[in-house]
């Protein structure tokens, strides 16, 4: 699908969870393009944590493969498709980067962008950030997260709203898995991209710092973060990791072929707002 300087060769089992095989120009020109003609686009950036997330719950698995397009946001998911599937990819595709190339995207295109979840203090600290970074970006509107399930209809207000503001991108930080429940459920709703970015409105307002560029290249973020958030972030990094590792050696030895769950029929959940 790719040429030139992009790579992208489409979805490939990781767990049986399927991550596309994309670097940073192909996953920006995708979403700029979804954005451009107005369509149904659901994107996440999976790092360990939203794959083994997608591997214990089979309704989560068969939402995250129902998406149009998930990055290899961290660098051992990076690793698993060159590893498993010989794709190539000299960088991972992390999420808050993401978040900024589309931005820069938009607002060099004038599409106009919203903002969905996390806090108003942080929301607060977000806006001049990207305003200050983007001065052309043209913000449609914000809107933090209610932090609690969706009222019956709830949905459909929340699709008017973003329709109405004008917006033809939505980034989404809820965490993982709120904001992937979140963009699965408002897909049908909603004629433009929705981004399910993580951490990344806590990165560009400031409130988190990244780990250095070394630690990034040696797949250590997850130590990073584990010594900015341990008593949130243990069980995470600590558990999950070796479960991780041990899975993807299985896959690669043969012995189990981690095939997503096909026509997997999800249970109707409310998502959190």
């Amino acid at each position: 699908m790719g040429s030139g300087f992009m790579i992208d060769q489409g979805k490939r089992n990781v767990l049986g969870v399927l991550v596309d095989a994309v670097d940073y120009e192909a996953a920006t020109a995708r979403i700029i393009e979804a954005a451009r003609e107005r369509r149904h686009y659901a994107v996440t950036a999976l790092a360990v944590h939203g794959v083994m997330t997608g591997v214990q719950d089979k309704a989560h698995n068969a939402r995250l493969n129902s998406f149009d397009l998930v990055t290899p946001d961290g660098q051992p998911v990076r690793g698993a498709l060159n590893l498993l599937h010989r794709a190539g990819l000299g960088d991972r595709v992390y999420g808050p980067e993401l978040t900024l190339r589309v931005l820069r995207q938009a607002a060099d295109e004038g599409l106009p962008v919203y903002l969905y979840g996390s806090t108003e203090s942080t929301l607060d600290k977000l806006i001049p950030a990207l305003e200050k970074m983007f001065p052309a970006l043209k913000i449609a509107g914000v809107e933090s997260s209610k932090f609690r399930s969706n009222r019956p209809g709830e949905e459909a207000e929340i699709a008017d709203r973003i329709k109405a503001s004008g917006a033809r991108i939505v980034l989404v930080g809820l965490g993982c898995p709120r904001q992937e429940v979140w963009a699965h459920a408002m897909r049908p709703l909603l004629d433009m991209p929705l981004l399910a970015v993580g951490a990344a409105f806590d990165y560009h307002a400031g409130l988190l710092k990244n780990p250095p560029p070394w630690m990034q290249k040696y797949s250590l973020e997850w130590l990073w973060r584990l010594g900015l958030e341990p008593k949130r972030l243990w069980k995470r990094y600590l558990l999950l990791n070796p479960a991780y590792l041990s899975r993807l050696a299985v896959q690669k030895a043969g012995v189990w072929k981690a095939a997503p769950p096909a026509g997997t029929s999800e249970p109707v959940q409310t998502f959190a707002v």
